[in-house]
């Protein structure tokens, strides 16, 4: 390794590493996936060949590609062919509806559309922007097939590569979804420490920012086999590590939650002695969840706290956690992050909470795609937020307390409902929560909860009672939730992240005011 990183250096700022595997392990399995293998000969090969029909029809650097496919060799081929023709990819999010899917895809101004053919939504979006249509899988009306289409170019390496880059959409908890966009590209190389011998498992869809850096694009850099799962089986994952050694994998908290479910003897029944790397992030993990995990896998968890945006980038193991429950990572140095109270003021005490400003970085500074008005409202004096409220304790460590957008308002008090949550998930009967904002006639809001049960127990006015009393012995009086609701799933995004707005919908449906 040593003798290879001069070149993959290089290589890493032209977009042309897999080239660099490709040369170094050519018959290597690189790619796992539903559909079979890849080995890193074929994965460079078509990702040139990629280019090439891309050019044919009329695409240059700076040009956009929109991508919708699942978790398989053909979403890193199209990955790497991007990155080394100076496109700007952009994954679509295959959750989505026709209309959301359409408004992506021109949003980004793609002129190429790559969609696999599962996904009727990419299918039948209007795009006038975009100049070739290929499909993954079967034939499509109006679509070039993509196996017979790349079979007529060439798969040598092109002699002209440029760093290309990603520009992935948020996840329009407001409004319409924006494009995160740096006219800088940057490169990836590995994040968190890597082994030759690593094997990276992607169980999260590719086209989120988290799989797509600590999976896809670490595994690309690394040269490591990538195990691709297409959809997420808790038993599945289990198997899939025993399989292939799976060394390192990125998981969100609702998957521990969820492997954590598992009974006892399907959990022995695999060898996952393999994992040595576990990262998580994306959506807060209840301090519980956690420790169970770590006491289950060993210290072999790490946490980091960012965005698509950027950050400070907060990294911690499982050591220094365990001497900090709950905190995502300590300031990583001296004016990093910022923290802002509702005035605009700074907060320079410890342990209060604010909204979480990070630097804005000087190489790849970020901005909404064609949205001035959004991008102004997130920088603040050299500083952005990603709406996230928490506070540092006085050893510098951070803490959530939850996001400004999510803020319950009672009585003129603001309640962060990830605390909550925290607790509530800590009775033995819940296997899920989502704290949320209701109407109150004389205090504006008040707080209920939605839980779902563990398998096996049964919901009853009974048990309801001994979760809120649970709670009352937990929580502060005015954090404690008046009134609980039982349902059988709790709707969360690709990224593990509670979708509370929609389990607050309801709640508010026909009144004229949302607060």
């Amino acid at each position: 390794m040593p003798d290879l990183l001069p070149r993959l250096v290089e290589a890493a700022y032209t977009g042309m590493t897999a080239s660099v595997w490709a040369d170094v392990k050519p018959n290597e399995i690189a790619i796992y996936d539903p559909f079979g293998t890849r080995n890193f000969h074929q994965i460079n090969a078509n990702a040139n060949r990629v280019v090439r029909l891309l050019r044919e029809h009329g695409l240059k650097a700076g040009d956009a590609v929109a991508l919708m496919s699942s978790n398989r060799a053909e979403f890193v081929e199209v990955l790497s062919a991007t990155l080394r023709a100076g496109f700007r990819i952009t994954p679509v999010n295959w959750h989505l509806t026709e209309d959301e899917v359409a408004y992506i895809i021109n949003d980004c101004e793609a002129k190429a559309l790559i969609a696999e053919t599962r996904y009727p939504a990419a299918l039948a979006a209007e795009a006038p922007l975009v100049r070739v249509r290929i499909s993954i899988g079967e034939d499509a009306p109006g679509f070039i097939p993509y196996a017979s289409a790349l079979a007529a170019f060439d798969g040598a390496d092109i002699a002209d590569p440029v760093m290309g880059g990603a520009m992935l959409y948020t996840s329009g908890t407001t409004g319409r979804p924006k494009g995160v966009y740096r006219r800088t590209n940057t490169t990836v190389l590995s994040p968190g420490p890597g082994e030759p011998d690593d094997v990276q498992m992607c169980a999260g869809p590719a086209y989120h920012a988290a799989p797509l850096a600590f999976d896809v694009r670490a595994a690309m850099a690394q040269g490591n086999p990538l195990v691709f799962l297409d959809r997420w089986n808790s038993e599945g994952v289990l198997a899939a590590i025993e399989r292939h050694r799976v060394t390192r994998a990125h998981l969100v908290p609702i998957m521990f939650q969820r492997l954590l479910a598992l009974p006892a003897e399907v959990k022995a029944k695999y060898d996952i002695s393999s994992l040595r790397y576990v990262i998580h992030g994306a959506a807060p993990c209840p301090p519980e969840i956690k420790k169970a995990m770590i006491d289950w896998l060993g210290p072999v968890l790490y946490e980091y706290y960012a965005g698509s945006e950027g950050g400070a980038g907060f990294l911690i193991d499982s050591h220094e956690w365990l001497a900090k429950p709950g905190t995502v990572g300590r300031l990583p140095m001296p004016g990093a992050v910022k923290l802002y109270d509702e005035e605009g003021v700074e907060i320079t005490e410890r342990n209060k909470p604010g909204t979480i400003y990070f630097q804005v970085s000087p190489i790849a500074p970020f901005e909404y795609f064609k949205d001035p008005a959004k991008t102004a409202s997130a920088h603040k004096d050299g500083y952005f937020t990603l709406g996230d409220v928490g506070y540092f304790d006085d050893d510098d460590y951070l803490f959530l307390t939850g996001r400004t957008a999510e803020c319950i308002i009672s009585g003129g008090v603001n309640i962060y409902p990830q605390e909550i949550d925290n607790e509530i998930i800590k009775h033995p009967a819940v296997e899920d929560s989502c704290a949320i904002g209701v109407p109150n006639d004389e205090w504006g809001e008040e707080v209920k909860v939605v839980v779902t049960l563990h398998p096996g127990e049964t919901p009853s006015e009974t048990l309801a009672a001994d979760i809120l009393a649970f709670a009352k012995a937990r929580l502060a009086g005015y954090k404690i939730p008046r009134t609980l609701d039982f349902v059988d799933e709790l709707p969360r995004s690709p990224a593990g992240k509670i979708q509370r707005g929609k389990v607050r919908a309801p709640f508010w449906a026909g009144r004229t005011r949302q607060i």
